[in-house]
């Protein structure tokens, strides 16, 4: 075999490792550890160097490992509903605003508009705020859904806009409106079921 192939092998699998130590979300770095490590091993196969090879594959267990872990799981989800004035609220807002401006660029917090104020908890840590209006009585429009980045896999949305429909059916509503301006955001909303109907604009209808 051509050495170069192997070199770019191995160049490959430093870069998705190097990826890797980059991703805030344990799942997304285990996930993508897992590919470079089991092409790293590969590589160590390849070369003749078993203790390159049989390190990786170590570590291609341990992903494995905690990876089955995270996702048999069962995470307690709850909502933590809040005034619209509570001071965590506004000390949270502050403190993640330079990235809420990433995936909400026209996001400005207005106490007054909000009818629903609350914080999605999972196995009581706090993992992402909900703020939402209601708007002509039987529509609630999203104002910001925004997920701490440890905690980016969807599983919030999923618990707020399917396992919270029976509660905001009770509310009166009929279905649930956002705005997506962004890749990641358009892509996080079509994952969790909204539809776009017009350039930015989506929405999910609360099925009763």
């Amino acid at each position: 075999m051509d050495i170069n192939i192997l070199e770019w092998i191995g160049y490959t699998a430093s870069a998705i490792i190097a990826i890797s130590m980059t991703m805030s979300s344990i799942v997304k770095f285990r996930l993508i550890n897992l590919v470079g490590a089991a092409l790293f091993s590969t590589y160590g196969f390849l070369i003749g160097s078993l203790p390159v090879a049989l390190l990786n594959c170590f570590i291609v267990a341990v992903d494995i490992y905690y990876l089955a872990g995270i996702f048999s799981k069962k995470e307690v989800f709850e909502t933590m509903r809040v005034r619209n004035d509570n001071k965590y609220l506004l000390r949270f807002l502050d403190f993640h605003k330079k990235e809420i401006r990433q995936f909400f660029p026209d996001f400005n917090y207005d106490p007054e508009l909000n009818t629903l104020s609350f914080f999605v908890l999972r196995d009581m840590s706090v993992a992402g705020l909900f703020l939402a209006r209601r708007e002509d009585t039987n529509i609630l429009r999203v104002g910001l859904d925004y997920v701490i980045p440890e905690y980016r896999d969807f599983k919030n949305g999923k618990f707020i806009f399917h396992r919270l429909s029976d509660a905001f059916i009770a509310e009166g509503y009929a279905k649930i409106v956002s705005e997506g301006h962004t890749p990641i955001h358009k892509k996080y909303l079509k994952k969790i079921g909204f539809r776009e109907v017009s350039p930015g604009h989506f929405e999910l209808p609360l099925a009763k």
